[in-house]
């Protein structure tokens, strides 16, 4: 069969890449046409666009890069009807994707959901496109089944992919093969997360380098993003004590002993490696007040949202400065109860999260649903 598949983003790319694997595995003739990342095109996929040319984040941001997304949007449209797949699979990034799944419909293609839009945090006036455009909706939230139920729309949870993706990554992992490849001294490291995106990590890393100029006994390591030089990271910081990596995000949280991590997905994929961490979060004034006024949960990071509780610390907008974050760092290093108590909990969230076998049973929901809808 022949597969669309529309990813924006890195965690995107991770999940429709795991996803493409166990689909192959129900359909060895399968087909790839995707927007996505190098782990699709390294699953056989068809390069259309690259993620790198896709994110943009916050209102603002959106609106002045407004025409670029627009060109994205008609160029789509013409390679799907060209390409005429048997299903359109869409990953997330909805602002994008729920636009592409009316015009399938209206086209006569089958359209697939996997991992929904996190439209019970905002915008839940979404949820009428998706039961209209979307022949089949499979989440990855415990909490969502429940949410859509509430909307009269049956979905189906598969588990989180991530407890897939990590479980893989540890039986590979080695710390000390990590720190001879990348050269990095004998110090506990601490790992910089600052996000996917040129935008978000422009506004993060200035001051969680700053709160690590405070702590020279500890190694501190950028997860660098591919297609972003080392030139741009480095334009932040020239201290001895920050070092930078790529495409080895999972070796260094395996390594490391805590962790400043900007909210998404990457504050999940610390807490499932047991990484003590603090969550950042800034956006440009103009995004931060819209979303204030919009947003409808009382947490940014997955780790509280799925608990229902505060986990992790969150520093949000002005709250996240320099001696704010190097306060909380001083306590994940530094306070063994703290420490401690985290892990207790970030364990009660991996029974939450459903076990592992994610990918294989989305991959089982659509191989069945494309056979009993031929």
């Amino acid at each position: 069969m022949k597969y669309y598949i529309i990813a924006g983003e890195a965690s995107g790319d991770l999940h429709a890449s795991n996803l493409m694997k166990q689909l192959k595995e129900k359909d060895p003739e399968a087909e790839f046409r995707c927007w996505g990342g190098d782990r699709m095109k390294n699953q056989g996929a068809h390069l259309v666009k690259h993620i790198n040319e896709l994110a943009f984040m916050g209102f603002w941001e959106v609106f002045i890069n407004l025409k670029t997304i627009l060109k994205n949007i008609k160029l789509c449209k013409q390679d799907i009807l060209a390409y005429r797949p048997d299903v359109l699979i869409l990953i997330d990034y909805p602002g994008f994707n729920l636009r592409m799944a009316e015009f399938a419909k209206k086209n006569g293609i089958k359209t697939v959901y996997y991992i929904s839009p996190q439209v019970w945090a905002w915008k839940q006036s979404r949820v009428k496109k998706i039961r209209r455009y979307v022949d089949k909706m499979l989440v990855i939230l415990p909490f969502e089944k429940a949410f859509y139920a509430r909307f009269n729309y049956e979905v189906e949870f598969t588990g989180h992919p991530l407890l897939d993706a990590i479980s893989r990554e540890k039986e590979t992992l080695d710390s000390v093969q990590f720190r001879k490849v990348n050269n990095l001294p004998d110090k506990p490291l601490v790992a910089i997360l600052p996000g996917s995106r040129r935008q978000e990590i422009t506004k993060m890393l200035k001051v969680m380098i700053a709160a690590a100029g405070r702590f020279p006994q500890y190694q501190f390591v950028i997860a660098g993003i591919e297609g972003l030089s080392e030139d741009f990271y480095r334009g932040f910081t020239e201290k001895e004590n920050v070092s930078i990596v790529y495409g080895q995000t999972y070796p260094l949280l395996a390594s490391a002993h805590a962790a400043m991590v900007a909210s998404g997905t990457a504050t999940l994929e610390t807490a499932l490696f047991e990484v003590p961490q603090v969550v950042c979060y800034k956006a440009g004034k103009v995004s931060f007040h819209i979303a204030k006024r919009l947003v409808k949960v009382k947490y940014i990071s997955l780790v509280n949202l799925i608990m229902d509780r505060e986990v992790v610390k969150e520093l949000i907008q002005e709250e996240f400065n320099e001696a704010e974050l190097a306060n909380r760092l001083e306590l994940l290093l530094h306070d063994k109860t703290y420490r401690e108590e985290l892990k207790n909990q970030y364990r009660e969230l991996k029974e939450k999260l459903g076990g592992e076998g994610a990918s294989k049973k989305a991959a089982g929901i659509i191989h069945n649903f494309l056979k009993n809808e031929a």
